[in-house]
């Protein structure tokens, strides 16, 4: 156990500090300075090493936490990422991007500022890097069976990682130019620079597995032919299908989704060729949706040099205290003030939008109402109307499931009530060589899901093709995250 006393010596809660606001804004690197290791080992000292962690609850990974904080704290660096290591693939993007649903269900956080488990996590994995301490791990022998991982985010790089490490031959198919999936497109580098994402793909090249690059699984190569090649096959393409907002106005110029104004600005940042680029510069830019997702077209627009953002949320703004109805150790839904809206911007709640406002085919506001309840319904509230100037408007609205249609076309694979792909117990499709993990099988959800999912799902793969695993199995398909 750490210092059994650190919890009583050390009450307050330290992370790593944000680089100025105004020297940030004006590049693309992480947001965050150093991190101070005497910091980090302090604030490890403060678990609890509690009876029943409920962190490991509260983590879909299972991650062993209270262990690696007590190995943080006596500075064994090699053992705290062996342990890391045992349940968590890629512990650099989860200690960047979760929402950290272990810190809910600490249980120093039922009257103390929880332990800082997601700052730690990124720490150790950074210092095991800096001394060479993250080898390849190639399998000691190999099984003679072929695996095909459509998409490459973190479902799919988790699982290939794994069953690469057990044996088979895995190639990791990507339709983009770079392998990463929406933690390459999708998330801006000042939340996670992608040469955290190069270094693993290094690791996993080393290890074994193969990446197919500019290939798209329905049209370069058919499903059937994927089938026929390779004795299993995972999906794990994301739910990528944004969900749409069908008022007046839609069809104007500069109304986009979010996604794809994400995925152009990151491939600009890292030089790749884009074609008609969707810019915020020199614009007034309205955001729909208060989520993560706004919170990175926020810190997009304002390093492309936004006239003004607003960001609008139908919805009443979260409490910053737990409400009663998300009681310890539930993950709670609370405001949050993200780098990018320290930055710049304006937040607005129980915003409903109307219509969008344009001349001659654009864009060039956003009309809104104060949002009133009705019969437990959002609705627009009368006489309340008024005019936001936008000439860029973003829709971050959430995602509503996988790409559906050549699937469809290609196969008889099946489909839940939700649109996502369907799924037995064992990760298995109707179609008894296809599998599915993350959002694809699961509809949107969180980065920490999608690793957990996926070395599931790898369990299972291995299982049917060898007949027996000893990859870990920390989720099943019907878990859900701990709530009321």
């Amino acid at each position: 156990m750490a210092d059994p006393k650190g919890f009583l010596k050390i009450t307050e809660r330290e992370t790593a500090k944000r680089r100025p606001v105004d020297i940030r804004i004006r590049d693309w690197k992480e947001v965050y300075e150093p991190r101070d290791p005497g910091v980090v080992a302090n604030q490890a000292s403060r678990c609890m090493d509690c009876g029943v962690p409920f962190c490991h609850q509260g983590c879909p990974l299972g991650n062993l936490i209270p262990e690696w904080n007590d190995l943080v704290w006596r500075e064994n660096h090699e053992a705290a990422i062996d342990r890391l290591h045992k349940t968590n693939n890629f512990p650099e993007f989860t200690g960047r991007l979760c929402p950290a649903p272990c810190e809910s269900s600490c249980v120093l956080a039922i009257n103390q500022p929880a332990v800082t488990i997601k700052e730690i996590e990124v720490s150790i994995v950074e210092t095991a890097f800096a001394m060479n301490l993250v080898k390849p791990h190639a399998p000691e022998r190999l099984t003679g069976k072929t695996v095909a991982v459509v998409g490459s985010g973190p479902a799919g790089l988790a699982a290939a990682q794994q069953l690469t490490r057990a044996g088979h031959t895995v190639a990791v198919f990507e339709r983009d130019s770079k392998i990463g999936g929406l933690l390459r497109y999708g998330i801006p580098d000042f939340k996670m620079e992608k040469r955290f994402i190069d270094r693993r793909i290094e690791q996993m090249e080393a290890e074994g597995t193969r990446f197919r690059t500019g290939q798209n699984i329905g049209t370069d190569i058919t499903w059937e032919e994927l089938r026929a090649r390779y004795d299993a096959v995972l999906i794990a393409t994301g739910a990528s299908i944004p969900r749409d907002l069908e008022i007046p106005g839609r069809t104007l110029d500069g109304v986009h989704f979010a996604m794809p104004y994400l995925t152009q600005g990151n491939k600009s940042v890292e030089g790749e060729a884009v074609v008609d680029q969707i810019s915020a510069k020199g614009k007034h830019v309205v955001i729909l949706g208060g989520g993560d997702t706004g919170a990175d077209c926020l810190g997009t627009a304002t390093r492309q040099g936004a006239l003004s953002v607003t960001t609008l949320a139908i919805g009443k703004q979260p409490s910053s205290e737990r409400s009663p109805g998300q009681p310890w150790p539930t993950f709670p839904t609370l405001f949050e003030v993200a780098s990018a809206h320290e930055e710049f911007g304006e937040r607005t709640y129980l915003a409903s939008t109307v219509e969008f406002v344009g001349e001659n085919g654009q864009v060039t506001g956003v009309k809104v109402a104060e949002t009133e309840f009705v019969d437990g319904k959002r609705v627009p509230k009368a006489g309340t109307e008024k005019v936001i100037t936008a000439e860029l408007v973003l829709l971050a609205l959430g995602f509503t499931g996988p790409e559906q249609k050549q699937l469809q076309d290609q196969s008889d694979i099946g489909f839940d009530s939700r649109g996502n792909v369907s799924r037995n117990g064992n990760w298995a499709t109707n179609l008894e060589d296809v599998f599915v993990a993350g959002d694809a099988g699961r509809g949107q959800s969180l980065i920490v899901w999608a690793i957990a999912e996926g070395r599931a799902a790898a369990a299972a793969i291995d299982e049917w093709l060898t007949g027996e695993t000893v990859l870990p199995k920390p989720v099943k398909p019907t878990d859900r995250p701990m709530s009321i």
